[in-house]
């Protein structure tokens, strides 16, 4: 064995062809002289974090997460200050960390990115219960989206059913809330959410935290508080247009955060529903994850240079096309 033992832990809901895949990354792994993975499949009970676990514990160095939202997340909570590395490779239609990476929806630029030895390790957040989160955390507004889109309109569509989503929450009411950063004072606002990011962007490529960077140690937060369709208007072109003030958005960033809300609210991690809650506690843990990213490794945005990467996994495209 030349490489790495390797492992896949695979939501088989989220992979349209399992047989595909498999050939994708066997023709990948080959290529480079690498052994076969060994394969993990997720269950309704557990999404990923039992599986990463047990594959961990049978000897794996490095661990794919195919799958959405729920399963990379899982995956990373499973390998958070580990040495073991986590390589994305995305399926379904709402992977955050996917696309954080600039991998879209293509499984062989990921098993690329793996295999061209690209490697950083960056923060996560952390939530009470010991969740983790690797793009960000979210109350408010953000997690309504989420819950008011369809499965089938994903399905359909990919990322722009996620405005349809949205467009049903624009007029909702501002929640009352309290946001703390590192201990200080509460900053009571009215606000429509509440995002906790390490790292910037949003799905479609939208980049809402512009000074993101997964590895300062800090976590980025931003208080969106539009109160009427003009000002959602005016927000959204300006993060659009990556101006560096946003109107109606204030941003901080600290190690440790707390959104405190009188009523119960929506909450997301990493773009996956959690259950509904008045608070949300977040801590930063620094250094935690390797991860496969492009080369060079070194840039705070993650899909620096990812445009090489795609187009040299058109050797594997091919390979697992024959």
């Amino acid at each position: 064995m030349t490489g790495p033992r390797s492992a896949v832990v695979y939501n088989p809901a989220k992979v349209p062809d399992l047989d595909q895949l498999r050939r994708i990354i066997g023709e990948g792994l080959s290529s480079v002289g690498w052994p076969e993975p060994s394969w993990y499949e997720t269950t309704a009970s557990d999404p990923g974090r039992g599986q990463a676990e047990q594959a961990v514990k049978d000897g794996a160095e490095l661990v794919f997460a195919c799958g959405g939202d729920g399963t990379v997340m899982a995956v990373v909570t499973a390998l958070a200050g580990s040495d073991v590395t986590m390589a994305v490779l995305p399926a379904g239609t709402g992977n955050l960390l996917a696309a954080n990476l600039g991998l879209g929806a293509d499984p062989a630029t990921g098993v690329q990115v793996a295999i061209e030895g690209g490697r950083r390790r960056i923060d996560v957040g952390v939530v009470e219960g010991g969740q983790c989160f690797a793009v960000m955390a979210g109350m408010g507004f953000d997690a309504q989206m989420l819950a008011g889109t369809s499965e089938t309109a994903k399905k359909r569509i990919g990322w722009l059913a996620y405005v349809g989503g949205a467009l049903r929450h624009l007029r909702d009411r501002p929640m009352r809330a309290r946001i703390v950063l590192d201990g200080g004072p509460p900053m009571p606002r009215q606000a429509r959410t509440v995002i906790v990011g390490n790292v910037g962007r949003l799905q479609g490529g939208v980049r809402l935290l512009q000074e993101a960077d997964p590895a300062d140690g800090k976590l980025d937060v931003a208080i969106l508080s539009p109160n009427n369709l003009g000002h959602w208007a005016r927000l959204s072109w300006a993060v659009v247009r990556r101006q560096k003030r946003v109107p109606l958005m204030e941003t901080y960033s600290a190690e440790r955060v707390e959104i405190h809300t009188r009523q119960v609210q929506p909450r997301q991690l990493d773009g996956d529903l959690i259950d509904s809650g008045r608070q949300l506690k977040i801590h930063v843990k620094p250094s935690a994850l390797l991860l496969c990213v492009p080369v060079p490794a070194g840039d705070p945005d993650l899909a620096y240079d990812v445009s090489s990467a795609a187009e040299a996994a058109e050797d594997i495209r091919e390979a697992a096309r024959e």
